[in-house]
C-alpha cells in the first residue's frame, strides 16, 4: 500500500521560510511525477509545483519564491518556501503519479499558516 507522509508545516510570519518534506512508502519503483498542491478554505485545490521527466512546473504565484526538489531513487520530494505571504496559507498536499494509466496518490496534508 502506497503512502505519502508530509512534514514541516506550521505557523510563520510573513517574509519567513518553511520547508515541507514528503516521504513515500510501499512502492519499489520511481513515480512518474511528484509534487505539491495546496487548498485554502473555500477554494479549490491548486498546483503549487510538480516535477515530471526532469521538468519542473511552478504556479505563477510561487515562482521565484518556492523551490521543489525530488529524490527519485528514494521517492521523496521537498518544497522550500521562502518569502512567504499570508495568501500562501493553506493545507499543502504531497502528490505522486505512478504507472500508465496513471494512479494518483495523495498525502494527508500539512497546514501552513502565514501571519501578517
Amino acid at each position: 500500500q502506497v503512502q505519502l507522509v508530509e512534514s514541516g508545516g506550521g505557523l510563520v510570519q510573513a517574509g519567513g521560510s518553511l520547508r515541507l518534506s514528503c516521504v513515500a512508502s510501499g512502492i519499489r519503483f520511481s513515480f512518474n511525477a511528484m509534487g505539491w498542491y495546496r487548498q485554502a478554505p473555500g477554494k479549490q485545490r491548486e498546483l503549487v509545483a510538480i516535477t515530471r521527466s526532469g521538468q519542473t512546473i511552478y504556479a505563477v504565484s510561487v515562482k521565484g519564491r518556492f523551490t521543489i526538489s525530488r529524490d527519485s531513487a528514494r521517492n521523496t520530494v521537498d518544497l522550500q518556501m521562502n518569502s512567504l505571504k499570508p495568501e500562501d496559507s493553506a493545507v499543502y498536499y504531497c502528490h505522486a503519479e505512478f504507472g500508465m494509466p496513471v494512479t494518483n496518490y495523495w498525502g494527508q496534508g500539512t497546514q501552513v499558516t502565514v501571519s501578517s
